[in-house]
C-alpha cells in the first residue's frame, strides 16, 4: 500500500510537470507512460494481496482501488498531452513540405514567365498549363483538412480525460457497492450458521455423568 502511495505522488508530479517540447520528449513521456500504468496496476495486485490480510479487507480494498483510479487519470493526462504534442508536429512538418513545394512552384512559374515565347513555327502543340499550383492548392485543402481534425481532437482532449476519470470513478463505485453486497451476505451466512450451531448444541443430550 505505501508502495502505491509512493507511485501515486511520483505519477501527479510527473503529470504537473509535463511540458512536452519536442517529439523526443513526447516519445519519452509515452515510453513512461506505459511503465507507469503497469506499475498502477502491479501495486494494485500487491495492496489486493496485502487487504486480503485484514480484518477490514473490504475498506482495505476501497482505499487500494480509488488510489489506483487517481493515479490513472494523471498517467491517461501525460498520455494525452504526448500525444497532441506529436500529432501537432506531424501537421506543422506536412505544413512546411507544403511550403517549400508551394514556393517550388510558384519560382519555377515565374522562370517560366520570364523566358521568350517560342516562335511559331517551331510550336507543334498547345503549351500545357502549369500543374503546379492546382497541385498545391490540392495538397493545401487536404493538409487544411488534416489540421481541423487535430485542432478538433485537440479540443475534445480534455473531454476525453474527463470522460475517463468518470469512467474509473463509476467503476469503482460499483465494484465497492458488489464488495460491500458480498460483505452483507457473508455476514448473514455466518450468523446463519452461528444460530445453527447454537441450536445444534441446545438439542444435544447433555452428556451422562
Amino acid at each position: 500500500m505505501k508502495a502505491l502511495i509512493a507511485l501515486l505522488a511520483a505519477v501527479a508530479v510527473t503529470a504537473q510537470a509535463q511540458n512536452v517540447s519536442s517529439v523526443e520528449q513526447a516519445d519519452a513521456a509515452l515510453v513512461k507512460v506505459a511503465k507507469d500504468r503497469a506499475a498502477v496496476n502491479e501495486e494494485f495486485a500487491a495492496s489486493e494481496r496485502e487487504c486480503s490480510t485484514k480484518f477490514f479487507v473490504n475498506n482495505c480494498l476501497d482505499k487500494a482501488k480509488e488510489k489506483r483510479r487517481v493515479a490513472l487519470a494523471a498517467v491517461r493526462a501525460v498520455e494525452v498531452d504526448a500525444q497532441h504534442f506529436k500529432r501537432a508536429d506531424s501537421v506543422a512538418k506536412r505544413d512546411a513540405e507544403l511550403a517549400e513545394r508551394a514556393r517550388k512552384d510558384d519560382e519555377e512559374n515565374a522562370l517560366r514567365a520570364a523566358q521568350p515565347p517560342k516562335p511559331q513555327h517551331e510550336e507543334k502543340e498547345a503549351p500545357k498549363a502549369p500543374t503546379g499550383v492546382r497541385v498545391a492548392d490540392r495538397e493545401a485543402q487536404h493538409e487544411a483538412k488534416l489540421k481541423r481534425l487535430a485542432q478538433q481532437d485537440a479540443a475534445e482532449a480534455g473531454k476525453r480525460a474527463a470522460n475517463v476519470e468518470a469512467f474509473e470513478k463509476k467503476k469503482a463505485e460499483s465494484e465497492r457497492r458488489q464488495a460491500e453486497v458480498a460483505r452483507k451476505k457473508a455476514e448473514n451466512k455466518a450468523k446463519a450458521d452461528k444460530k445453527k450451531a447454537d441450536a445444534e448444541k441446545a438439542s444435544a443430550p447433555a452428556p451422562s455423568k
